[in-house]
Formats: structure tokens, sequence, C-alpha cells
């Protein structure tokens, strides 16, 4: 008698937390819809989280991390999906991973997984960045390939945003590539800053107003005519 007891005592047991997970999950579930409704983010994540703790899945962790990335939480987003390349990763993980990793000054693991994106969808924005990665890394002849990519298949409405002021501000897409270009003439030339300046020129006529451009025909001009160093004073 008692064995049985027990044994209707677990039954129960577990279909009561059998129904409270169900409850839970279908009220974490309407919440995360009504903070999305909302607009909140912190809502969003934390729906999200419960979640992933009630009924994990990798498409939902994919989705928390995007939330997280999209927020500039980057060591958030990383800490829910990892850094690893992973070719079982879904497209919104592997993108994750890639702006995570390169807002958090990591450009060489970033730039795996960027190569992993445009190696599933190859695109002018995915060469930029994969250029633009590798002349931060030192692999500048590997960079004339994206940008003679991005160059070749970047459409005139394309823009891309730069944010070295305190205003952000944008370019075409084809102005950025010709910048790009002009840094890897310099590197790839033993400092060819004439040839260099010319195709920055070419970026700027495109866009006048693309102020990173500027500034590195000032820095390539600053090294062309260095200021003259002033001879000490001989001593009476």
């Amino acid at each position: 008698m008692k064995k049985l007891i027990i044994v209707l005592l677990l039954s129960i047991s577990f279909s009561a937390t059998a129904q409270s997970k169900s409850d839970l999950q279908k009220h974490y579930e309407a919440f995360y819809q009504e903070m999305r409704v909302q607009g909140d983010v912190n809502g969003v994540i934390s729906a999200l989280t419960h979640l992933n703790v009630i009924d994990p899945s990798d498409q939902r962790k994919d989705t928390l991390a995007f939330v997280y990335a999209n927020n500039n939480q980057h060591m958030q987003a990383l800490n829910t999906i990892g850094i690893e390349k992973k070719a079982t990763d879904s497209d919104m993980a592997v993108q994750v991973k890639a702006i995570s990793l390169k807002a958090l000054g990591q450009p060489k693991r970033a730039l795996e997984q960027f190569e992993e994106l445009f190696k599933r969808t190859p695109n002018p924005y995915l060469a930029y960045e994969l250029a633009d990665l590798k002349i931060q890394t030192g692999a500048n002849s590997e960079a004339v390939t994206n940008i003679d990519y991005g160059m070749a298949n970047a459409k005139d409405d394309m823009k891309y945003a730069f944010y070295e002021r305190q205003q952000p501000y944008e370019v075409p897409l084809k102005a950025a590539f010709l910048h790009l270009k002009a840094l890897t003439i310099y590197d790839n030339n033993s400092g060819d800053i004439d040839a260099a300046i010319a195709k920055i020129d070419e970026a700027l006529a495109i866009d006048p107003n693309f102020n990173l451009a500027s500034l590195s025909k000032q820095a390539l001009e600053s090294r062309k005519n260095p200021p003259a160093v002033a001879e000490p004073e001989k001593k009476q």
C-alpha cells in the first residue's frame, strides 16, 4: 500500500512539473511577443533567457545573441554562442560572431567568421569587411582580391557607414573600396605615396565629404613632405 501511495505521489509530482514547465513556456513566449511589440530590448533579452533555460534551442540562442549584438552588448552575445568557427552554425550565428569579434578588437578571429559568411553568400559589403580586416592584420596582398571583387560588384546606390567622427556618415561603397585600394598601394609598393594619393583623389571625386579618405590623404602628404627639422643652435 505504501509503495502504491509513493508511486501515485511521484506521478502527480511529475505531472505537476510538466504542467508547470508548459505553463511557464507559454507565459514567456507571450511575454517575448509583447516585449517585441513594445520595443523593450531588455524585456526581449529576459524572455529569451528564460525560454532558453526552460527549453534550450540553438535557434533561440542565436536570436538572443543577435539581440545582444544589435544592442552593442558584444561580450554577452559571444558568451551566449561562443567564438569558435563552426560549419554547422546558422548564418545568424556566424554574423553575430563576426560583428562582435570585430567590435571587440579581435580582427583575426573576426576575419574567420567573415570568410565563412562570404563563402556562404558573397556580396560587396562582406568583401569590404574582409579587405578591411586583412589590411588590419597585414594581409594586404590578399585584401586586393576582395577589393577588386567589391569594385566590380558594388552598385552606385550602395553605401557604407563610417564612425570616426562624432556624427556617423555614409559614403558610396565604391569610394570606400578606392580608399582601401589606396592603402594597399602604399603598403604593397614600398610606400608609393603618389599612386596612393591618386587613388584617394578618385574616392574624393565620388564623395568630397569622405572624411576618413581626407585624413588618409593628409597623413600621406605629411609623409611625402615631412616638416623641416630645425638644426640645433651652435654653441658660442
